[in-house]
């Protein structure tokens, strides 16, 4: 498995990393377990969770009692903030007092006395952005907490917070997490500038477009049952349009001629961008992670990036 480093950090990241999405929904302890034990099986050192994952917490503990086996020195462990994790705004955002609740509470679940990387995991417009990066930098002056990031945030907000955080001599974020596939590079207007200018390692999430990019969905029939877009009915049916499937078509018809598989090349053309540390996909088996594993590996020229972003159609 290769490595990226983070962004401007010295930590070095795989470039597959296991989004933890699924612990505690689709995956009980059991699947959980084996499911991290193929991705360090395979060289897989960043684990992606959320404390609203699981739901509220679930992911976390899951994953905490997961990672005992193995070698915690060696592992990268994220988490986010500032989803909703009951009623009321006490419970949700990036205000000082949330964050130092929050941290704990991850901490707790995690079962670790560190978190490597922890994301804010959506802006909050009603906390300024000073009061959210004093508190984060507290927690990684007290140890609690390593390497600082963001999730969902715009290419403004970035800049922001860098120039927030670089004025009060305060820990920037260091990674960007954002949706970014072949199918919707949207991600490509304003926040990859952004990650480029302030050096930002990027964490893509939804790399196979829920699916589409990995071919289990077939034109013209419904979603299997059992799959993102069946659960998300008319909004899944959406996503199944010819228009996509055109796309589909022609990346499939890119890589086949290359020798590769559709799925190598959504996650590989992810895997060698400039900005990209790692790229996130959920796993609910040890077959999915050793797939999406052996999928990044393809190391793809610069004409061939080119040429499948032309495929796609530019779709930002």
């Amino acid at each position: 498995m290769r490595s990226k480093q983070l962004g401007r950090t010295g930590l070095s990241v795989s470039i597959v990393g296991i989004g933890c999405n699924n612990f505690g929904r689709r995956c009980d302890a059991a699947a959980t377990q084996a499911v991290v034990d193929a991705a360090v099986d395979a060289g897989i050192n960043f684990f992606d969770t959320a404390d609203i994952y699981g739901p509220r917490g679930l992911s976390e503990e899951f994953l905490g009692k997961a990672l005992k086996q193995h070698n915690r020195d060696e592992l990268v462990v994220a988490t986010k903030f500032a989803g909703p994790m009951g009623d009321g705004d006490g419970m949700r955002g990036a205000s000082r007092g949330y964050i130092m609740r929050a941290v704990e509470a991850s901490l707790r679940r995690l079962d670790t006395d560190y978190i490597d990387l922890y994301q804010q995991h959506m802006p909050d417009q009603t906390t300024p952005a000073d009061e959210t990066l004093m508190a984060l930098d507290d927690l990684v002056r007290a140890g609690k907490v390593r390497y600082l990031g963001n999730s969902n945030y715009s290419g403004w907000q970035i800049a922001h917070a860098d120039w927030t955080a670089r004025t009060e001599h305060l820990n920037r974020f260091v990674s960007a997490q954002n949706l970014w596939s072949l199918l919707d590079r949207r991600v490509e207007q304003e926040v990859i500038p952004a990650c480029a200018e302030f050096g930002l390692g990027m964490l893509p999430y939804f790399p196979l477009a829920s699916g589409l990019l990995t071919g289990k969905y077939q034109r013209g029939e419904p979603p299997p049952q059992g799959t993102r877009l069946e659960a998300w009915g008319e909004r899944g049916a959406a996503a199944l349009s010819d228009a996509n499937f055109d796309v589909v078509d022609k990346l499939a018809a890119f890589a086949e001629a290359r020798g590769h598989t559709l799925l190598e090349l959504a996650m590989s053309w992810l895997a060698c961008q400039p900005t990209v540390s790692s790229v996130i996909a959920g796993a609910t088996s040890p077959e999915q992670v050793a797939a999406n594993a052996a999928a990044g590996q393809w190391q793809l020229t610069d004409d061939e990036l080119a040429e499948a972003g032309e495929a796609a159609g530019g779709r930002g």
